[in-house]
């Protein structure tokens, strides 16, 4: 049951990780701070930045709480910002995203509507290389089957999420193992055991194409998402119907990643993910798993 029965009376916490990106962060900061629900503490954790971002910016933003620590990524400096923050409703914004000037209210509001709810997206605006772009097809937002939808790519943005504190007492924080689809891995274990709603508003505008994105640091992201999937398997009371999706997905990736391991003469690492491939193509087909 919701321990939040006005959320908007409640203090929302924002937390917003940033690493060398004082040129975007405050255009970030200013649409947290135009927000029409004003009622919530803004965090930003520096992560280890070397282009002067606190001397530059927190001079002229002296209500938002600064916290700097040794460059750690992203899951670190999310998690950090959580753990030291105030309110039971926690809100991310990635420091190359802003939020419309509603985002909160809304969200809030649907919240309060219904108190079930815990855990709460929306939909976004893409700019690309400063051109409004439409999302890939994959992107399927809706709620119908949406934890199977998120089997093969991160749906969720993480600047549209608000979620209560206590789902993230239950399920864990971000792994800061992972340098990349972090954000994939979190909601899949929130999805598995919490409801998610959707406010179909354009509530975010994503900025892409800039070479600083860690989605264009790392090759082969789909290495990551199987670790995400192996993790899930080893959860308690996983139901046997989620499970046979996991693993199915697992297979389909695995294969890709051999393929394309192999397209780039990395015999070993291809033959390594063929083999994990074929083990859980068996259990798939037998019904069994064993690890």
């Amino acid at each position: 049951m919701n321990s939040s029965p006005n959320p908007q009376l409640e203090i929302v916490s924002v937390v917003i990780p940033t690493f060398n990106r004082v040129h975007l962060l405050e255009r970030a900061i200013n649409s947290v701070l135009t927000q029409t629900n004003n009622n919530f503490e803004l965090i930003v954790v520096d992560d280890g930045s070397t282009d002067n971002t606190l001397s530059l910016l927190s001079p002229k933003f002296p209500q938002v709480h600064w916290i700097h620590q040794q460059n750690s990524g992203v899951s670190k400096a999310r998690n950090r910002g959580i753990l030291q923050a105030k309110g039971k409703w926690i809100a991310l914004l990635d420091s190359d995203d802003v939020w419309h000037p509603q985002k909160l209210e809304l969200q809030l509001k649907f919240i309060q509507k219904t108190p079930s709810i815990l855990f709460c997206h929306t939909d976004e605006q893409w700019i690309r290389n400063e051109a409004k772009v439409n999302p890939p097809s994959y992107l399927n937002k809706t709620n119908e089957q949406i934890f199977i939808n998120s089997l093969d790519r991160c749906i969720i943005c993480p600047s549209s999420v608000l979620m209560h504190k206590s789902i993230l007492e239950k399920v864990g924080l971000f792994d800061e193992k992972l340098p990349v689809c972090e954000d994939y891995d979190l909601w899949l274990r929130l999805l598995i055991s919490h409801d998610i709603a959707y406010l179909p508003q354009k509530l975010v505008t994503k900025y892409g194409g800039h070479k600083d994105q860690l989605s264009t640091q790392y090759w082969g992201m789909d290495r990551f998402r199987v670790t995400s999937l192996e993790k899930l398997l080893n959860l308690p009371d996983l139901k046997e119907k989620l499970k046979k999706q996991i693993i199915k997905t697992l297979v389909l990736k695995l294969d890709r990643l051999a393929e394309s391991f192999a397209k780039h003469n990395k015999h070993k690492q291809a033959q390594k993910f063929r083999s994990k491939s074929e083990h859980y193509y068996v259990s798939f087909q037998s019904g069994l798993l064993s690890t």
